[in-house]
């Protein structure tokens, strides 16, 4: 049975993702195809959609190899990170069905009791379910992609840091629900934009010497009115 593409491109990407593969690595469709137990013509599929994706270069005399993010192109995506999670939130908040808010909902009582307990690792993937969540409620497609597509950049350009306090970090997350669940737009915006500037100094560069890019990213930025979670 042939192995789709899209497959093939997970697998490749999370490979990436997870530093498999070197930055300026060659991927040569002969060894992914031996790797992944398929033909050369889902490898070749997949590496397309990974150039397109910004995952993967295509090099005069060398083929396909892995990119070479610089620290600007890192920061600039977490800086989007920024702009587009509170317009997902805000779109979530008119859009979102009761389905969604049930996930939703269930995904803040794990991670506030995850929080008390101090179980990080399960903080981490309860913080990814959560966001892909709400990007699902915006109820635009074209938007929970290009989030999706962020966070796999952001996770293989950075290490994430546990917050310091996750309680208050999951509280964050309720707040944002609250505002989704009563339909209220414009706060469900601010919270989940005050959630995600707080979230930008536990950000550190993987690679480079900007270890605190994120940081110095997010103290240049114009300031901006947040409501507070207790409104």
């Amino acid at each position: 049975m042939r192995i789709p593409a899209h497959s093939v491109c997970t697998a490749i990407r999370d490979d990436i993702v997870a530093g498999v593969y070197e930055r300026g690595g060659r991927l040569t469709e002969e060894l992914l195809a031996r790797r992944y137990g398929v033909s050369r013509v889902p490898v070749r599929e997949a590496l397309r959609t990974l150039e397109a994706e910004g995952f993967v270069v295509t090099r005069r005399h060398a083929g396909a190899c892995v990119a070479e993010p610089t620290e600007q192109e890192a920061a600039d995506l977490l800086e989007m990170r920024t702009l587009l999670e509170p317009l997902g939130a805000a779109r979530a908040a008119q859009r979102r069905t009761e389905a969604h808010l049930k996930v939703l909902r269930g995904l803040v009582r794990l991670g506030q009791e995850r929080a008390r307990r101090g179980n990080s690792e399960d903080l981490r993937s309860l913080g990814g379910w959560f966001h892909e969540t709400l990007a699902q409620a915006s109820g635009s497609p074209a938007l929970a992609s290009m989030l999706t597509q962020l966070r796999h950049k952001i996770a293989w350009m950075y290490s994430v840091e546990a917050p310091v306090n996750p309680v208050e970090s999951w509280t964050e997350h309720g707040a944002i629900v609250d505002a989704v669940a009563r339909g209220d737009g414009e706060r469900a915006r601010g919270v989940t934009a005050l959630h995600a500037e707080r979230a930008m100094s536990a950000h550190r560069l993987r690679f480079g010497s900007g270890g605190d890019r994120a940081e110095r990213v997010r103290n240049s930025q114009h300031p901006v009115n947040m409501p507070s979670l207790r409104h």
